[in-house]
């Protein structure tokens, strides 16, 4: 009888041990799962890039995010695009008074056709 006392006082002092210990470790569980997501939501915040380099050019510009950032990549786009056509425009202006001076016949039909296409 003795014998089975100590075997059962085994194995309630190891269960109660058991859950102690269980409940030690989900304390401490649960207090290092929050600090972890109170770092993980604070580097989020942190980490999130501006909507667009503003301190650049639109030529510069390569970084956009958010629906702000892509309004303003649509504004750079079309700016690019009319800029482009007034740079091709001026060309064809200045290699029109060129040719006007040379009487280059094919040479003043092509930058009249050019102008034609690329001014407003």
């Amino acid at each position: 009888m003795n014998e089975l006392n100590v075997v059962g006082r085994y194995y309630t002092d190891a269960y109660i041990l058991s859950c102690y210990m269980h409940k030690e470790c989900l304390a401490l569980n649960i207090n290092l799962l929050s600090l972890l997501l109170i770092v993980l939501l604070s580097a989020c915040g942190a980490s999130q890039p501006p909507l667009y380099q503003k301190d650049r050019t639109p030529e510069d510009r390569n970084q956009y995010s958010g629906a702000t950032g892509l309004t303003q990549q649509q504004k750079d786009q079309t700016y690019l695009m009319d800029k482009e056509l007034s740079d091709k425009c001026t060309s064809a202006k200045i290699d029109l008074a060129i040719a006007e001076v040379d009487k280059n016949a094919s040479e003043i039909t092509k930058q009249s056709d050019l102008i034609s296409s690329t001014c407003r």
